[in-house]
């Protein structure tokens, strides 16, 4: 049996349809459908059982879960980075993962949990060592700690325990995150919309848009939890990114391109598109200001050592695939009126 927390969120939903897609059915889903838009995520999957989060932590506490479980996927936290309740953030991302690892280490299960890469903080160095780690913000710290408990704590060696920290993820199954979803949702929504996308000014002595950020398609994200489920023996903790660095001008442009060219329209460079007033670029918030990552890139040199060797998406390839699918699914829900 397999356990998918956050299972409706979304990379938990897309663990739960890949474990489908490989011909598991034997997944728990455990989640908190106080946003019940998150159901969305899994009208096309298969599962054994759904059990609310609160309900699952106590058959966890209490020995009562009642399943022979073979791993955890944990990917159930709040990642609102914006979020200032500390105490909130630190039971549901730090607490909550100490009691999941622990049940994983006495019964033997692997545990494959969602670290970020929020944990390097502004820092230039994105290498998975203590000293490059400065989180901004307390979901960053929340993530780092729990990173730290897991290389202090004495954990059995027969049961595997994998943290991956996530650089910028985006991809399908991510509409119910509202303004905590990838800026390749939201160009896709403001183009759709407006016929205009808007983003940052620059800062920290970036120009206008050239931040820069690791992107990773969630196709990508699948591909590294699988391949870590598949090689039990291997523990650590990785960096999960493409490992090179893109502007958010490059998410934009492949963003407008890719739906010019569903319109038969000719695609466009980033300064024409500046030029129509297709690309926009507004204040940076004052909320952001030294809470705010203007670039990151991961460094994959320990997944290459773990052994895993697929390539990874370019921004233009795999933010192409993405507003495809959103296409596609916007397409099927008009028949469906």
């Amino acid at each position: 049996m397999f356990v998918v927390t956050g299972g409706a969120g979304f990379i938990g939903s897309n663990i739960v349809k890949t474990l489908n897609d490989r011909g598991h059915k034997n997944v728990i889903v455990v989640d908190n459908l106080e946003n019940p838009d998150k159901f969305l995520n899994l009208i096309d999957c298969e599962i054994s059982d759904y059990i609310d989060k609160r309900e699952f932590i106590k058959n966890i506490t209490n020995d009562s879960l009642g399943y022979d479980v073979t791993a955890i996927f944990h990917e159930g936290a709040c990642s609102d980075t914006m979020e200032k309740d500390g105490q909130y953030m630190m039971s549901n991302n730090y607490d909550y993962s100490k009691t999941l690892l622990h049940y994983c280490q006495k019964n033997n299960a692997s545990f494959l949990y969602a670290s970020s890469a929020s944990v390097y903080g502004g820092g230039s160095v994105f290498k998975e060592h203590r000293e490059h780690e400065s989180p901004l913000n307390v979901y960053g710290y929340s993530k780092f700690l729990f990173d730290q408990y897991v290389r202090q704590t004495k954990l059995n060696k027969t049961s595997q325990v994998v943290g991956f920290r996530y650089f910028n993820v985006y991809g399908v199954r991510e509409q119910h995150k509202g303004r905590m979803a990838s800026v390749a949702f939201h160009f896709y929504n403001q183009y759709k919309q407006n016929g205009k996308i808007r983003l940052f000014e620059g800062t920290d002595g970036y120009d206008n848009g050239c931040q820069l950020r690791d992107f990773i398609s969630v196709e990508d994200v699948m591909k590294v939890n699988m391949f870590f489920l598949d090689h039990p023996g291997v523990s650590g903790i990785y960096n999960v990114g493409t490992g090179r660095s893109q502007p958010f001008n490059d998410m934009a442009v492949a963003a407008v391109n890719t739906l010019r060219k569903n319109n038969d329209e000719t695609p466009l460079d980033l300064d024409v598109l500046i030029t129509k007033g297709i690309i926009e670029y507004i204040d940076f918030p004052e909320a952001l200001q030294g809470k705010y990552q203007s670039f990151t890139q991961a460094d994959i040199s320990l997944l290459i050592e773990a052994g895993y060797t697929d390539s990874f998406y370019t921004v233009e390839q795999g933010v192409e695939r993405y507003i495809n699918a959103l296409l596609a699914q916007d397409a099927a829900k008009k028949q469906d009126c």
